[in-house]
């Protein structure tokens, strides 16, 4: 095991490695800009060192200097969270070069499912269904979409409505959808621009957009053993602008056949990339049962806890059990299921201003207590929530024995986390579960758009 891990990260989940750490025995250091000298992380780890300025470019993406505080402190292992250097196979590699183990895939692995469209053409290769569209990109291999014709004339081979995604796109950028050539051609183009602005990178494809479909994940652990497991799903299908908001495990549209057939996909598409450590494999489920890879995120998910409260496995410490070498120490059929679990996210953000990050200092922060709550949050009272990163203050995460249950005590915690000082998205969530589709489990991942238009 090793001896000492430099948490490469910020805020919530830099804290909840950190925690992970302590009780495997292992030494921490967090890592930290100027804006985060006073956060929680740096009072928790053991040791903490300063990396930049307030500016993540500077700060939290300076490789040299993360890795320069790794080698002074002596750490053997960096863990990069989610986020900033968590899925730069780049960063995996820099790490190997300088004799430090990186708690995640391999840089190959990570390359190939970064980029969204080779990923696409290596699940049709291994067999895993994927939403019908173009293997074409900008620059890369295959038909180069760099003109209006070009995708104007894949618009009518693929059908409409139409989504562009960015082959190094993730969370949602560059996105857009097109129900007709004229739309295409607009989206094509602003697809691109962000995708560049954002990635570095202008390379476009495109799939057919499905309606009435379900966003559904599966959390994979596989060792460096060949050892694959799914831990049952999540359905993140409450999205805001492509954006998950409100996320639930287990997935109440899952038969257990369904499960079993989609938990095998997932198992064969990191197998494909030879994974060995924490993965979710993301699917679109249609009203027909039918479903379609669209990613792999590399790395743990800001969702990860509801998948923690009903199995009871802490993803966590088993990325580093992986990452030191160690084989999982369960089988597939030692998994189960247990009651029901819900996440919400609790940003700094203001609901009846188009969701504007507001930046600011927290004069009240009382959190829920009862005992079936968890809260993932490195915020307190007089902690500023900067204007340099995102806007998350926490998660508020709830355990029920089935889905009303955890439905009852979601909006009861919601109700008792108090937080004075920024707007906060909690009263948005209060809408969002009182919402009867809500109650009832219809949630498609238009939902937002669908069923609660004044919000």
């Amino acid at each position: 095991m090793f001896k000492k891990i430099l948490v490469a990260n910020r805020g919530e989940i830099a804290l909840r490695v950190i925690r992970a750490c302590k009780e495997l025995g292992i030494q921490t250091v967090a890592v930290f800009s100027e804006a985060d000298r006073d956060s929680l992380p740096v009072k928790m780890a053991d040791e903490s060192v300063l990396i930049g300025p307030a500016s993540s470019l500077k700060s939290y993406l300076n490789v040299p200097n993360i890795i320069k505080a790794a080698e002074e402190t002596g750490a053997d292992a960096i863990h990069p969270g989610y986020g900033f250097l968590a899925e730069n196979p780049c960063f995996a590699e820099t790490c190997a070069a300088n004799g430090l183990t990186f708690i995640g895939p391999s840089p190959e692995a990570i390359e190939t499912m970064g980029d969204k469209a080779k990923a696409r053409r290596k699940m049709i290769e291994a067999g895993v269904p994927v939403v019908p569209g173009s293997q074409a990109v900008i620059a890369g291999e295959g038909t180069a979409v760099s003109s209006e014709e070009t995708a104007a004339a894949l618009g009518e081979e693929i059908g409409y409505p139409l989504l562009i995604k960015v082959s190094a796109g993730g969370g949602g950028r560059g996105m857009r959808i097109a129900r007709n050539a004229a739309e295409l051609a607009q989206a094509v183009q602003s697809a691109q621009k962000e995708a560049q602005m954002f990635f570095g990178n202008p390379e476009i494809y495109l799939e057919k957009y499905l309606e009435n479909v379900r966003h559904i994940e599966f959390q994979v652990l596989a060792d460096k053993q060949g050892n694959i497991v799914y831990l049952g799903e999540r359905d993140c299908s409450l999205q805001r602008r492509n954006q998950k908001l409100l996320d639930e495990a287990p997935a109440g549209a899952l038969t257990p056949e369904l499960r079993a057939e989609m938990g095998l996909a997932a198992v064969k598409a990191a197998k494909s990339v030879a994974y060995a450590s924490a993965g979710t494999v993301e699917f679109l489920l249609d009203k027909n049962g039918k479903f379609y890879f669209i990613e792999m995120n590399t790395r743990i998910q800001v969702e990860h806890p509801v998948t923690e409260l009903v199995t009871g496995i802490d993803l966590v410490k088993e990325q580093i059990r992986i990452a030191a070498g160690n084989p999982l120490s369960f089988r597939q059929e030692d998994i189960r299921i247990s009651g029901w679990a819900i996440e919400c996210r609790i940003n700094a953000e203001n609901p009846e201003k188009n969701f504007i990050p507001s930046p600011g200092t927290i004069g009240i922060y009382r959190e829920p207590q009862d005992p079936w709550v968890r809260v993932d949050s490195a915020a307190y009272e007089g902690y500023s929530i900067s204007p340099y990163y995102d806007s998350l203050i926490g998660k508020l995460i709830v355990w029920g024995s089935n889905r009303q249950e955890a439905v009852q005590r979601i909006e009861k915690a919601l109700r008792e986390f108090e937080i004075a000082g920024v707007p906060t998205t909690i009263p948005f969530h209060l809408q969002v579960i009182a919402n009867p589709f809500y109650v009832k489990g219809e949630v498609y991942t238009d939902f937002i758009e669908r069923r609660m238009q004044n919000s």
